[in-house]
């Protein structure tokens, strides 16, 4: 399993990005999909997450009404839009991958749940 993701970069704050991760993985939609972020000198934190298809996306309370993740399962992508950026939130952001096991699946939040881990794609927001 592989998930590669890509479209950080250098904004300014208030500006938006969208990262995007591709898995390699062949039951992509019976898989669940999140974003971390880890800034130097801080733990990896939960960004947001998203299960099944149809299920609520879940998001840390700071970005709620900012960030958007979505999953288009046809093209194994997960993605992140981040709109109104702010400089605290520079970080290398990490997508990453498990498989959901139960019928009534709660999106996990911590790192440990998580099986398999992209590369992280660098976010810097410029003040």
């Amino acid at each position: 399993v592989q998930l590669q993701a890509y479209g950080g970069g250098l904004v300014q704050a208030g500006a938006s990005l969208r990262l995007s991760c591709a898995a390699s993985i062949r039951t992509f939609s019976s898989h669940s999909m999140a974003w971390f972020r880890q800034a130097p000198g801080k733990d990896r934190e939960f960004v947001a997450g998203v299960g099944r298809s149809r299920g609520e996306p879940l998001y840390v309370d700071s970005v709620k009404g900012r960030f958007t993740i979505s999953r288009d399962n046809a093209k194994n992508t997960v993605y992140l839009q981040m709109n109104s950026l702010k400089p605290e939130e520079s970080a290398d952001y990490y997508c990453a991958a498990t498989p959901i096991t139960s019928v009534i699946w709660q999106i996990p939040t911590r790192r440990a749940d998580y099986r398999y881990w992209g590369q992280g794609t660098l976010v810097t927001v410029s003040s």
